[in-house]
């Protein structure tokens, strides 16, 4: 049933129909970049599965570390830093002439245990603006966009209560930027969130980005994750957040596409995160786990027929549009937020199939 999915991307009004050996990167080269990511961490992708790196080097002309370049991978301890999985996925990106973004330098998570005992506020600048310098100069001319600050912001727009907030003050998203700027002048350099749908948290990302240019301080893209599902956001809102973000003179990007089909555990009234595990195996919340109904694929094939629309009707203000992912195998949603579910939010299924009718009209 997988094999119907993506009918639409061939048969746009605006596009003509297409060889059989058109791809998905031919079909959109007129109109933004497509990318993936590569999971190196979890998967060994790179020296595990050539089937991935055949999909993503014929389908796709950027590429992601999904793990690689946070911080408790490339700077594990205080003095060391590993660079091996990073430089597979750097080396890929340039043997298949492939954009190449960096993810991410400032971010709450997946943060080493050692960075929060750094207790003396300008030895964490240092520190910081040394962990910045190094990953930047180690990737110089290499990655061509550094997502510099991710997830900085609470849904009513404020910054969120961070480690970095904590130890640097409200000033801190300024001085990371400029840190990333003065290491590499040429590299491009964006602010990446989620639920940017929402108008108090855009309002937020907006004000960052007129800060950092009434300051001088360069920003040149603002990514809008996309882990979306079949209902929200909506169309409307989806495009209010594309024209108000573009409005600020920076590129659009939209950077971590997937659409779940499953049910959404937030959804919940009253259950912390931490609670999530006792839903696990439960079927409610793991409904298709012998496979996706047809009249669910039928919703999902909508759903990213209208989403990409959008982006066409727009490219004039969206520079990237990349999948978190490749492969319904292989997705971070069949373990987040309840582990062991079965998701179905890829381009790709299971067998690493696409639909024959993507080819041609």
């Amino acid at each position: 049933m997988r094999n119907i999915l993506f009918l639409f991307f061939a048969c746009f009004p605006l596009m003509m129909c297409s060889q059989q050996t058109e791809s998905l990167k031919e079909k959109f080269e007129d109109y933004f970049l497509i990318g993936a990511t590569i999971n190196q961490e979890d998967y060994q992708l790179i020296d595990k599965d050539e089937k991935i790196l055949e999909i993503v080097s014929k389908d796709f002309n950027s590429v992601t570390p999904e793990n690689s370049m946070k911080w408790m991978h490339s700077h594990p301890e205080y003095s060391k830093f590993t660079f091996s999985n990073a430089q597979k996925i750097t080396d890929f990106a340039k043997d298949n002439n492939m954009y190449l973004l960096g993810h991410t330098l400032v971010w709450h998570n997946q943060v080493p245990e050692y960075v929060s005992e750094i207790n003396d506020k300008a030895k964490f600048n240092l520190h910081l603006k040394n962990h910045i310098f190094q990953m930047v100069t180690r990737f110089k001319g290499k990655v061509d966009m550094w997502d510099v600050v991710n997830e900085a912001l609470n849904d009513d727009g404020s910054l969120r209560e961070t480690l970095f907030l904590e130890m640097m003050g409200d000033d801190y998203i300024e001085r990371v930027f400029q840190y990333a700027n003065d290491t590499d002048p040429n590299v491009e350099l964006a602010y990446n969130d989620y639920n940017l749908y929402k108008p108090k948290k855009r309002e937020g990302a907006i004000r960052i980005i007129n800060s950092l240019k009434e300051k001088g301080i360069r920003i040149d893209a603002v990514g809008i994750q996309a882990h979306w599902d079949l209902h929200f956001p909506s169309i409307k809102e989806i495009e209010e957040t594309i024209v108000d973000l573009a409005a600020t003179g920076v590129d659009v990007m939209i950077t971590e596409l997937d659409i779940t089909v499953i049910p959404n555990p937030y959804e919940l009234a009253g259950i912390a995160r931490e609670e999530f595990k006792k839903l696990e195996g439960d079927k409610k919340w793991d409904p298709y786990k012998s496979g996706i109904p047809e009249s669910i694929q039928k919703k999902l094939t909508k759903r990213y027929k209208e989403i990409f629309e959008l982006f066409v009707k727009h490219h004039d203000k969206i520079s990237r549009v990349t999948f978190w992912g490749t492969t319904d195998k292989y997705t971070w949603r069949n373990e987040n937020p309840i582990r062991g579910r079965t998701d179905y939010p890829l381009l790709f299924d299971r067998e690493y199939k696409r639909s024959l009718h993507i080819l041609s009209c």
